[in-house]
């Protein structure tokens, strides 16, 4: 699976009114404590790639859906293109954050930093058949962000999804100029 997304730093006031606008569907709110390791064997800021937990507290609307935490293990390989965050990408849901964490320092893998962000998710109509991810991102120490996001399962289609996410932003008000190619984690480590 290919994760494309397009981040600009942005205040969240002016986005909002455009979401409405726009007619997306908001999904919820989520705080995600996102913890990144490093590898006893090779620099991941070298090769650009990520490992992290990420623990995830939702607010839940509906009464049914009685699931408010989880826990995912994440793998990014190295970004594939030079205009956006493109990265493939592997997840899996994991029992018990400390456990997984447990393991890593047995394995001898560091922890390099911690990423809590408080994110509002939308999702965004881009034309009869794709939706886009919309979120807005609130990083603890680096501020507000936006993020359209879309996967695919076929390098071959990252154009594509890429020129449709930067309709999306532009659809927003936003420059896609303006796009940050760095991860959150990058940001905090460069403060």
């Amino acid at each position: 699976m290919y994760e494309v997304e397009l981040k600009i730093r942005a205040s969240h006031d002016r986005i909002e009114s455009a979401l409405t606008e726009a007619n997306s569907t908001y999904v919820g709110h989520v705080e995600q404590r996102d913890t990144y390791y490093n590898a006893p064997h090779r620099d991941f800021a070298t090769t650009d790639e990520a490992l992290r937990i990420r623990r995830e507290e939702r607010d839940v609307s509906d009464e049914a859906d009685t699931a408010t935490s989880t826990t995912k293990l994440t793998y990014k390989g190295p970004r594939i293109d030079a205009t956006s965050k493109t990265r493939e990408e592997y997840e899996v849901a994991v029992a018990d954050d400390t456990t997984v964490a447990a393991i890593f320092d047995e394995l001898g893998f560091d922890p390099a930093a911690t990423v809590v962000k408080h994110r509002d998710i939308y999702t965004f109509r881009h034309s009869d058949d794709t939706t886009h991810t919309v979120v807005l991102d609130n990083v603890r120490d680096l501020g507000e962000f936006v993020e359209a996001e879309a996967t695919t399962s076929t390098e071959s289609d990252v154009p594509t999804v890429r020129s449709d996410l930067t309709d999306t932003i532009r659809a927003l008000g936003l420059n896609p100029d303006d796009q940050i190619r760095s991860s959150y984690l990058g940001l905090l480590l460069d403060e």
